[in-house]
C-alpha cells in the first residue's frame, strides 16, 4: 500500500472515530480548528528541516509529486510530501478526541500520586 493510500486511511479512520466511535465531535469546534492551525505551523517547520536537508527521504514511488524536495510544488508543502499532513491531522485528532473522550468518563483531571482515579474515587475496572 502506498504511502498515500495510508494517509487517506489514516485520516479517514480519525475522523469516524472521532465523530462515530467516540462522539466527541472536535472537527465541529472553532477551538480545535484553531489549535489544530498552530500545530501545523510547527509540523511543516520540523518536516521542512527534515526532508530539506534529506534527514527523511522519501520512495517516490510511493507519495504523489516528486523524489527531489522543493518548498512547494510537485505535491510538496514545506520541502515534505503532501501525505505527511494528512498523517499529522490524524495523529492530533485521535489524539485529542481520546483526550476529551476519557476526560468526559470521569478521569480525575487533577494530577495526583498514584494511579488514575475516577471522580467516585474509585479505582479505574
Amino acid at each position: 500500500m502506498s504511502y498515500t493510500a495510508l494517509a487517506v486511511l489514516a485520516v479517514v479512520a480519525a475522523l469516524v472515530t472521532d465523530l462515530a466511535v467516540l462522539r466527541t465531535g472536535l472537527v465541529r469546534r472553532r477551538a480545535f480548528w484553531v489549535s489544530y492551525a498552530i500545530i501545523v505551523v510547527f509540523q511543516l517547520i520540523t518536516n521542512g528541516v527534515l526532508t530539506g536537508v534529506r534527514v527523511v527521504r522519501y520512495n517516490p514511488a510511493a507519495i504523489l509529486g516528486s523524489a527531489h524536495p522543493q518548498l512547494l510544488g510537485h505535491g510538496r508543502v514545506a520541502f515534505a510530501p503532501v501525505e505527511d499532513l494528512g498523517f499529522g491531522f490524524a495523529l492530533v485528532l485521535a489524539t485529542l478526541a481520546g483526550w476529551v473522550y476519557w476526560g468526559r468518563r470521569g478521569l480525575q483531571r487533577t494530577p495526583t500520586a498514584g494511579p488514575p482515579r475516577w471522580r467516585d474515587g474509585s479505582p479505574p475496572s
